[in-house]
């Protein structure tokens, strides 16, 4: 894999070498010719390019050299002219059928030892794999898309020279940040968004966001992923004081230009505890939060019934989401997708997973953000708690008596567009002790749905206390759990809420100790 930059270098010295068969793996046939035309200048050496539109060509003039368009034409035209000229080179865009053992891939195989007893070279573009025994005469290298430095040229190339002439807001900390969204597309990708702003007459502050929507559309149909779409307006997360502030400063880090600072990106969160406390709505907030978009990978439909599908789809959807960075990704319970790998009742399958997982977890580049929730944590492998494997390891308890009365608070303007006085919210904080977030927003729906077929007038002060008296919740039918999972939590994980796990105070030193955050 190699960038603009290190492709060029790696051309230039290929065609000094004379390496007789050089394979180009891209989608971008003419980033590629662009190399070899310049290096074809630097070196001072001619280059004939073939393609079934053109036939061959003088790669710098672009003059004719042969009427025949066809390939067997153009392997002809090797033929004849590889013993006639030293040093001749000759790219072939279109290139079928040599993948394997083909009558195809064998002729060009004999026409490359004809260029090696000449001193030729034959260049192959294409985004598939070559012949084994045919790619062992000469060399390949791949061309990654163009990386934030490309595409930061890209962008300016593409407005500059419209500068004075149309109203164009963006200054350098604009167009870094478009470079930034883009990354992970190739050239035409990016000069089609740009241009396309060009179109409307201008290029105001707020395009950014059509930067972004843009990328979207590019990755609209994903293999394993799911574009989530958030309803900005109703979205509100109680509580999670600790979880916010943590965010809040890692935040202007998930799109900083951090080249030669030796910081690295915050890479996500691991989000643990107690079921229907706000994991899952958090991922949904911080991508609202962050403006960036949100993708949610289900592991449950990763899993294939062959060997070796569930590695492949897992694969093609991280790297998918590589391209769509920067996003938040967002993997709920991802305990149950990888819950064979405690038991090791699935073949293998889960741990395989969980290694494929961890490896781009650490060595991946691109701005994915990850938020993972899990309730039962006594499935999560252990290799995925490891320290560094996630920048930070949340606990999510039950909520405090102050997030108990954000997240009333909350519900009732979202279900009645009202509020109530402050005895009933006393007296609703009281009786929701013991509540997740999920058991609040029940008890305030109960008292919406009513107020909906009934009229506001009939809901009174008492229906209120009914409806949250009526809620059983967890920590009433299932205590021991909940004391498990805090348990667990006290010793490993960081408070979402700031406040000691388990209670609203600690009851002693060792058994609420927990971890804190270090800002």
């Amino acid at each position: 894999m190699a960038n603009i930059k290190e492709c060029s270098q790696i051309v230039d010295n290929y065609l000094k070498a004379r390496i007789p068969f050089i394979s180009v793996r891209t989608c971008e046939r003419s980033r590629v010719l662009d190399i070899f035309r310049k290096s074809s200048q630097e070196i001072g050496i001619p280059i004939y390019v073939h393609s079934i539109s053109k036939g061959m060509r003088e790669l710098i003039e672009d003059t004719q050299v042969s009427d025949d368009r066809s390939l067997p034409g153009a392997l002809d035209f090797i033929s004849e002219n590889m013993p006639k000229k030293s040093n001749l080179t000759i790219i072939l865009t279109e290139m079928p059928d040599i993948e394997d053992d083909t009558d195809t891939a064998r002729q060009l195989m004999d026409l490359t030892l004809l260029a090696t007893e000449n001193g030729g070279s034959i260049v192959v573009i294409g985004n598939k794999p070559v012949w084994g025994q045919l790619q062992r005469l000469g060399m390949s290298l791949t061309l990654d898309n163009p990386d934030e430095e490309e595409i930061l040229e890209i962008i300016k190339e593409c407005i500059d020279p419209y500068r004075g002439s149309m109203e164009i807001q963006w200054d350098d900390t604009d167009v870094k940040k478009a470079a930034t969204f883009l990354n992970g597309i190739s050239k035409i990708e990016t000069e089609n968004i740009i241009v396309t702003l060009l179109a409307k007459g201008s290029i105001l502050k707020e395009d950014i966001n059509e930067v972004m929507s843009a990328k979207e559309r590019i990755f609209s149909d994903i293999s394993g992923l799911e574009r989530i779409k958030v309803n900005n307006d109703i979205l509100n997360v109680g509580g999670l004081a600790g979880l916010r502030q943590w965010l809040n400063v890692n935040s202007q880090l998930v799109t900083a230009d951090l080249r030669g600072t030796g910081i690295k990106p915050p890479r996500g969160v691991l989000l643990v505890g107690v079921p229907g406390c706000g994991k899952s709505l958090s991922a949904k907030a911080i991508a609202v939060d962050w403006n960036l978009p949100l993708y949610r990978l289900d592991l449950s439909t990763i899993h294939g019934q062959y060997l070796g599908q569930s590695e492949g789809r897992l694969k093609e959807a991280l790297a998918t989401a590589d391209h769509v960075a920067p996003c938040v990704l967002w993997i709920d319970e991802i305990e149950k997708g990888l819950a064979g790998a405690t038991g090791g009742g699935d073949g293998g399958t889960s741990t395989r997973l969980v290694g494929q997982f961890l490896f781009w977890l650490q060595e991946a580049t691109a701005r994915v953000f990850i938020v993972a929730t899990a309730n039962d944590i006594s499935k999560l492998p252990v290799e995925l708690l490891r320290r560094g494997r996630f920048d930070e390891l949340f606990f999510v308890d039950l909520p405090t008596r102050e997030e108990r009365r954000e997240i009333i608070s909350i519900y009732i303007k979202k279900g009645l567009k009202s509020e109530i006085n402050e005895d009933l919210m006393n007296e609703l904080v009281e009786l929701s002790d013991g509540f997740s977030g999920a058991d609040i927003e029940s008890a305030v729906n109960d008292v919406a749905k009513k107020a909906y077929l009934d009229g506001f007038e009939s809901i009174t002060e008492d229906f209120f206390k009914k409806a949250f008296i009526n809620v059983v919740p967890m920590t009433k039918t299932n205590p021991e759990k909940i004391e498990d999972i805090r348990n667990w939590g006290k010793e490993r994980a960081v408070s979402a809420s700031g406040a000691p796990i388990g209670g609203e105070s600690p009851n002693n030193s060792s058994k609420n100790r927990g971890r804190t955050i270090l800002m």
